[in-house]
């Protein structure tokens, strides 16, 4: 009789198992440690949308930072992905859309798909005996479309959920008026982060130049508004001329 770890740790199910792993890891440094990993790297994303809605990440070592919870909470709105489009979307853009990689947190949708994935394969695979055939790996390629139609209703009730919530999972805080650190080189539309400190705690926010004037890494800012969405917040540099 075949065992578990046998059928888990065969050819065909050795990769899904790894990846099921190292997400497992993933989620338990950030729910338990809160692991921050500062990186010297100023990014800067311009969700540019009318340039076939591609992502300008702009690399540079003037200093920046990136969290762990920030990527495991690094959402895709909707509305970023069509925006005023005149062209249709992609293919690719469609998948991520219709099977909620878009509107959620990437990393919980796609923690989602993988467990779907690999369960569906292990199973399949253990039914019919091919955890080490050829026969394996093409159920295995198969279970895709299947584990991304469950995704789908799985993740599908969440969407409420968070939307009512801000990043850290809390009840929404009021950012307004309050006086923060840009991690970001902003300017006209471009999307980029500040950190602000509520109560002792640093919080990280997605942000706009409020009038598109240049904002720099590091500059202090002033949070002005709310986007229509919610999803980020409008800011100006912060002087002792700035009245809000």
């Amino acid at each position: 009789m075949t065992s578990l770890t046998d059928i888990l740790f065969s050819s065909v199910n050795i990769t899904l198992t790894l990846l099921v792993i190292l997400l497992i890891v993933y989620w338990l440094i950030t729910m338990i440690s809160g692991l921050d990993f500062d990186l010297d790297v100023d990014v800067d994303v311009d969700m540019d949308v009318d340039i076939d809605a591609d992502v300008d990440i702009d690399s540079g070592i003037e200093g920046g930072n990136v969290d762990f919870h920030d990527i495991a909470n690094t959402e895709v709105n909707k509305e970023d992905v069509i925006g005023k489009r005149r062209k249709p979307l992609k293919w690719w853009q469609v998948v991520l859309i219709y099977f909620n990689f878009v509107g959620l947190p990437f990393m919980f949708t796609f923690t989602c798909w993988i467990f779907i994935w690999w369960i569906c394969t292990a199973v399949s695979t253990s039914i019919t005996h091919s955890f080490d055939t050829s026969f394996g790996f093409i159920l295995m390629l198969a279970a895709i479309l299947p584990s991304l139609i469950v995704t789908k209703i799985v993740t599908t009730p969440f969407k409420g959920f968070f939307k009512n919530l801000n990043q850290d999972g809390d009840a929404p805080i009021d950012f307004i008026g309050r006086r923060g650190t840009c991690l970001s080189n902003i300017k006209d539309n471009k999307l980029g982060s500040a950190e602000v400190i509520v109560d002792g705690d640093t919080l990280s926010i997605n942000i706009k130049s409020l009038e598109g004037f240049p904002i720099a890494f590091r500059d202090s800012i002033l949070i002005i508004k709310p986007s229509d969405d919610k999803s980020f917040y409008y800011v100006q540099k912060y002087t002792q001329e700035v009245y809000f």
